[in-house]
């Protein structure tokens, strides 16, 4: 089962006492108790996981209680990165915030969105101007893969998860699922305006252009998971053929939806290449989709039913979020390409931003290469993204971590293959 694979997971992360030991100056905290020499904070995140794996009705309650038995065992125990106590726990909060914020506003905005766009008539259209079979659905994902490369990967993949919804009849496969998420994450892995991750290594000085060869792995990873979750999706629910007859489109809606995705763009690119450092401040792009969703109130009314379920599993997302956020992962091995390549596999389980955080600080790494890893590597699970995250979001089914690595191996492909064409094509050229 995908929780025994996770155990050996956290065996392989706690080789060495030293991947676990502080090396932030200002970190008082001592380090965590282990046993069989893996941190017990890790154990009681695999336990939460697991609990959500098996208790299917109650996975709300269960990260729940998750997040509250980590925060307890820290506050009496190991303390947090940045202070011990009540202190060290608001000090964490507030180095999250925009983080947590910016996906919650994401997951509830996109709700209504999605809506919006159901509503315009435009799905039901789409179909004449998508390829037939399962070439429909492959060009589908190259279209979220470019829109990510702009555009926030969570808000690419919603909306690939929203067109899908609908041309596939509300009948998508989990391996398509997968898909999605793995293109949005591959668009932005060789963009700094496309992924978080990306965009803190430009905060931080790394130029542009030293992340754009991610895209040499990138496109062949699209490629070699695109084309097998096409044909599952094709096998399971193909693209409507034909688009509905006498559909009227409502002008209006397709107005707010592209003023709405307009000003999320506008507002992203403002924040990252004018505004350096002000994303990591204050959570713009969340905050943009809700400003341009009121300001359309007048014009059609979202359907504000749906809030009370999206926030239900908006806080189901930002507990796990949160527990990953808390984990003691304060040091990386060696910059190497090795080291690189695993820590795909690390951000397939544990948040990539922290990851990513002391890959910056501790230098020497090629940072087209490491944006590749952190990034589509966390496509692997459900989890391991806020791509996914949010998708599941809107998918509940996704949620099962076996499902997803059963159905979506080939992202986990993808990723072994598309790294190691980049290494073959471009090598590895750390600075």
């Amino acid at each position: 089962m995908w929780y025994w694979r996770l155990i050996v997971l956290l065996l392989t992360l706690a080789v060495g006492q030293d991947l676990w030991a502080s090396t932030d100056a200002v970190a008082t905290v001592p380090n965590s108790p282990m046993v069989f020499g893996i941190p017990v904070d890790f154990i009681l995140f695999a336990l939460t996981l697991l609990g959500v794996a098996v208790l299917h009705r109650h996975t709300l309650q269960v990260a729940l209680t998750g997040l509250a038995v980590i925060i307890l065992y820290k506050l009496l125990v190991t303390g947090f990165k940045y202070g011990t106590g009540v202190a060290g726990l608001v000090s964490h909060l507030g180095h999250e915030w925009v983080i947590l914020t910016n996906l919650l506003c994401l997951l509830l905005g996109f709700a209504l969105l999605s809506n919006h766009f159901e509503r315009t008539g435009l799905p039901e259209i789409l179909p004449k101007f998508l390829p037939s079979g399962w070439m429909g659905g492959f060009a589908l994902l190259v279209m979220i893969f470019v829109l990510s490369s702009f555009l926030d990967n969570i808000a690419a993949a919603l909306i690939g998860g929203t067109i899908a919804n609908i041309v596939f009849r509300k009948r998508v496969h989990i391996g398509y699922l997968a898909a999605i998420v793995a293109a949005s994450n591959a668009g932005g892995s060789g963009s700094v305006v496309g992924d978080t991750t990306t965009t803190m290594m430009w905060i931080s000085g790394i130029s542009p252009l030293a992340v754009l060869h991610a895209y040499s792995a990138a496109v062949i990873a699209l490629v070699v998971t695109g084309i097998p979750a096409a044909l599952q999706q094709h096998r399971h629910s193909p693209i409507i053929a034909e688009p509905t007859a006498g559909v009227t489109v409502d002008g209006t809606r397709v107005a707010i939806v592209f003023f709405i995705l307009v000003l999320a763009i506008v507002s992203n690119v403002l924040a990252n290449v004018m505004f350096v450092g002000v994303a990591d401040l204050f959570p713009v792009i969340g905050v943009a989709v809700w400003v341009a969703l009121l300001a359309s109130t007048p014009l059609r009314q979202p359907d504000w039913s749906l809030l009370p379920e999206a926030f239900k599993g908006s806080i189901f997302l930002l507990s796990l979020v949160t527990c990953a956020s808390l984990m003691p992962v304060e040091k990386l091995p060696l910059a190497s390409w090795q080291t690189a390549f695993g820590l795909g596999f690390v951000s397939a389980v544990f948040d990539n931003i922290p990851l990513t955080a002391l890959a910056i600080k501790q230098g020497g790494y090629d940072w087209g290469v490491l944006a590749y890893t952190v990034g589509f590597g966390g496509s692997m699970i459900w989890f391991g993204s806020s791509a996914g995250v949010a998708l599941a979001n809107m998918f509940p089914e996704a949620r099962s971590a076996a499902l997803w690595v059963r159905h979506g191996w080939h992202v986990t492909v993808a990723y072994i293959i598309g790294f190691f064409v980049m290494m073959a094509t471009v090598g590895w050229q750390p600075n």
